[in-house]
């Protein structure tokens, strides 16, 4: 399996102290400045993508990552959650401000050799 595509994003829950609420708009964050036509254009089927998720927050354990992996639009998922993230003590809140970080990996098994560069001169056409 090669990476394919890696995209970042963060997601907060503001008022709610909700660790999967801001991991989900995390992972919405990092794919929703997507538009991938790689697997379109070369005949790839999206549900032979593996899709790495990565969610940082500091209650790694009061995120649900079946709801966090149901947000993704394709492929198959696998959601591992990890230590990081912020908190922001609020304390005319009931909870903190919970900040997730995200990252969106996608594999394809693929050949390396099946890929080639293009050439470097492509010239823009006068005309």
């Amino acid at each position: 399996m090669k990476r394919l595509i890696l995209e970042m994003g963060i997601g907060t829950d503001l008022y709610g102290g909700d660790y999967t609420k801001a991991a989900c708009r995390a992972v919405r964050d990092a794919i929703g400045h997507s538009s991938i036509s790689l697997f379109r254009s070369c005949g790839f089927n999206h549900r032979d993508m593996l899709v790495k998720v990565t969610i940082g927050v500091q209650d790694p354990a009061q995120v649900d990552v079946g709801t966090v992996a149901a947000t993704l639009p394709r492929g198959n998922p696998q959601v591992d959650v990890v230590p990081g993230g912020l908190n922001v003590d609020d304390p005319e809140q009931d909870g903190p401000t919970v900040i997730a970080s995200a990252s969106v990996e996608a594999f394809l098994d693929v050949e390396a050799g099946d890929w080639q560069i293009s050439p470097q001169n492509h010239e823009p056409s006068d005309g």
